[in-house]
């Protein structure tokens, strides 16, 4: 290496390596601030887009997992009151039952009746009002609920409908059902024989499907929380690690700025080879 007031090469090499320095100490520093390794495509593009690809994924699920919430909170509220409606039968039934009596007065009679018509409207009052975010699977004219199943919308869950309403094929009495005689009793205690049996029936399906629903979220948890972990093994920084890297590029900092300092002394060296 020849000597020259011009170009200070010892200088050049030490600038490059403490600016070589820096950049580690600014991508180490941004680590740590950041809690990750890859936080921009520019940091490492294949990785960035594959942890993109399982953000979205991961979106997706969560909107599924909504969609399956919304469904086992609507067949609850439709088992709710599918068991308040079977309570009421039984109830139906023993009025209905007592009413066949040929023995009972008229006055007894019709407070029976008065009775068993109560109930029978209160049948229609809960079928009403169990609705969930404007689902009603009791309700005359119900179609069912459909859940997203998976994050590309290509699958369901089918709720079907369960009418429980007055006259439906799973409550067979009437809105107009009365015990006010003895035949009528007879029939009425027949319709609400049936009726506690389907209604038993419907209740049993709807249980199997909340827990069909109920399963599917517990998998769909699982499944976000294992992508989560992905793309936390892709991008996410290693802080102990950084950390100490930190401090020896610290070091490394330090001593280059002493090396670039040397190196910008050596021309100077060279006045004293023309002093006397």
């Amino acid at each position: 290496m020849f000597n020259s007031v011009n170009t200070n090469v010892g200088a050049m090499i030490a600038l490059q390596n403490l600016n070589a320095t820096n950049a580690e100490l600014s991508l180490a520093q941004n680590r740590i601030n950041t809690g990750k390794k890859v936080a921009t495509a520019k940091d490492n593009g294949a990785i960035w887009a594959i942890a993109q690809g399982q953000r979205a994924d991961i979106g997706a699920l969560n909107a599924v997992k909504q969609s399956l919430d919304r469904g086992v909170a609507a067949v609850d509220v439709a088992l709710a009151a599918g068991e308040s409606i079977s309570d009421l039968l039984l109830q139906m039934k023993e009025k209905a039952l007592a009413a066949t009596d040929a023995s009972l007065s008229s006055s007894a009679r019709a407070a029976l009746d008065e009775d068993f018509t109560a109930l029978r409207d209160q049948i229609t009052q809960v079928t009403d009002n169990a609705v969930f975010n404007g689902v009603n699977l009791l309700e005359t004219g119900a179609t069912g609920f459909q859940a997203l199943a998976n994050a590309e919308g290509t699958s369901t869950l089918t709720v079907p409908a369960e009418v429980l309403a007055l006259g439906s094929t799973n409550v067979t009495v009437t809105s107009t059902q009365a015990i006010a005689t003895a035949s009528a009793a007879t029939a009425a205690l027949s319709s609400v024989n049936a009726s506690i049996a389907n209604v038993s029936g419907a209740l049993a399906r709807l249980g199997t499907k909340s827990k069909a629903l109920g399963t599917h979220v517990t998998f769909v948890g699982k499944l976000m929380d294992s992508l989560e972990a992905g793309v936390g093994n892709l991008v996410d920084a290693d802080l102990a690690k950084e950390s100490a890297r930190l401090q020896a590029l610290q070091t490394k900092q330090q001593l280059g700025v002493q090396a670039l300092g040397i190196a910008n002394q050596a021309p100077q060296l060279l006045t004293q080879l023309f002093g006397r």
